[in-house]
């Protein structure tokens, strides 16, 4: 049986298990959901150890690890900035429809109390935005282990691009040197990580029993209409990216769909842009794509670029602020967007890795960091749709970058 089914096992039994739960009042039991919230909140913990390490290995290797430093320098301005704009595109695009389409979820405000109450949310609440010049001053850490103990996973990113930078400039064997010592952490960071999601469908049960044991029946319409909303928000992001590539990029369309179309299989399955990476790197092959262009622009998008991550985790925060009752302005509805837009370059390309890192804009904002766990319960299937269209965007840049080549 596949990791995917059985997360698809865990993920039944915990609405099952917690709607019955919901149905049945004995007092006996009135314990259960606290004593099975905390093997969840372990298994996401299990996640969350990992992300530092992976991701300062994930961005040295991506950089210091090309060997045509050239190259390197004319496309990283051009692909760096392309990447800004498509997600710009993305949180625009999710900004404008999302929180319409929310709005007509139809949610019991005694759920949301009781959700709420469950959650403990006041302990995140009253948080404000650091001052500008702080956060800007901030950017470049005095001293990256503290940034990397206190989590601050931008300014530890920003250190990370400039060392990576650096060992461009060193002597071959040291550069190498330092490049397979990443490698190898890169590596044994992904072995635990598999050994981590070999306990996903306990950890997803553990996620979702609490949530559906407070919301009752509710839960399956109310979970299952964000997935319909997140997923078709992204399929239809997605089908744009083909008239793109066609006119942008100046690839046949029906050529584009063909090749594209098993490396979107790939990572539907897989959930994983790394995993798809040998399958990306042979669709630009068979679209003409040069191999100094590629060798550049997918290593450096399956590190920083995830197209479609920001559409489902800003639908995401917007649901979690909708199913809590908490009302958003469009200026927060704004900060929510740009924010997730920004945190999505340095997102692990791991299943379901954007969401481990967002807890600062849910404490900034006073929403409850618990709805993080709510959405990894049900990131399964949204997940897959991500990876796909992630895939298809990488693919899709690595053609506009090299049209005027072709």
């Amino acid at each position: 049986m596949s990791l995917s089914t059985r997360i698809l096992i865990g993920l039944g039994l915990g609405l099952s298990g917690g709607i019955v739960y919901s149905l049945i009042d004995l007092p006996a039991l009135h314990l259960l959901p606290v004593l099975i919230e905390p093997v969840g909140a372990l298994w996401v913990n299990g996640i969350r150890m990992t992300v530092i390490p992976l991701l300062m290995a994930l961005l040295i290797t991506a950089i210091a690890g090309q060997s045509n430093m050239g190259v390197v320098a004319q496309l990283g301005t051009k692909t760096i900035g392309l990447f800004v704009i498509m997600i710009i595109c993305a949180c625009l695009y999710t900004l404008l429809l999302a929180p319409f389409f929310l709005s007509l979820l139809d949610i019991d405000p005694a759920d949301s109390k009781a959700l709420l109450a469950v959650t403990h949310t006041e302990n995140f609440s009253g948080t404000d935005l650091p001052p500008f010049r702080d956060w800007l001053v901030n950017l470049v850490p005095a001293n990256p282990f503290r940034a990397m103990a206190n989590n601050a996973l931008l300014s530890l990113m920003v250190f990370t691009g400039l060392f990576a930078a650096s060992l461009l400039h060193i002597a071959e064997p040291q550069r190498v040197l330092i490049v397979s010592f990443f490698e190898a952490i890169k590596d044994a960071m992904f072995v635990l990580i598999r050994w981590i999601m070999l306990l996903a469908p306990i950890g997803i049960f553990a996620l979702v029993f609490p949530l559906a044991a407070t919301l009752g029946v509710t839960v399956i319409n109310l979970l299952g209409s964000f997935i319909l909303i997140g997923c078709g928000l992204i399929f239809v992001m997605t089908l744009l990216l083909y008239p793109t590539a066609a006119i942008l990029g100046r690839i046949p369309l029906l050529q584009f769909v063909k090749i594209v179309a098993p490396v979107q299989v790939i990572g539907f399955s897989t959930r994983s842009s790394l995993a798809a990476l040998p399958a990306t790197f042979a669709a630009t092959k068979a679209l003409d794509i040069s191999d100094k262009v590629s060798g550049v622009v997918l290593p450096i998008a399956v590190s920083l670029f995830k197209f479609s991550s920001p559409i489902a985790r800003t639908a995401g925060t917007y649901f979690v602020a909708h199913i809590y009752g908490i009302e958003l302005n469009f200026f927060e509805l704004f900060v929510i967007a740009a924010a997730i837009g920004l945190f999505s370059f340095y997102s692990p390309g791991i299943p379901s890795g954007g969401l481990l890192i967002m807890a600062p804009v849910y404490v900034s904002l006073g929403l409850p960091v618990a709805g993080i766990g709510i959405l990894i319960a049900i990131d399964l299937i949204v997940d897959m749709f991500i990876t796909a269209s992630n895939v298809t965007a990488n693919i899709t840049a690595a053609a506009l970058l090299s049209r005027d080549e072709r």
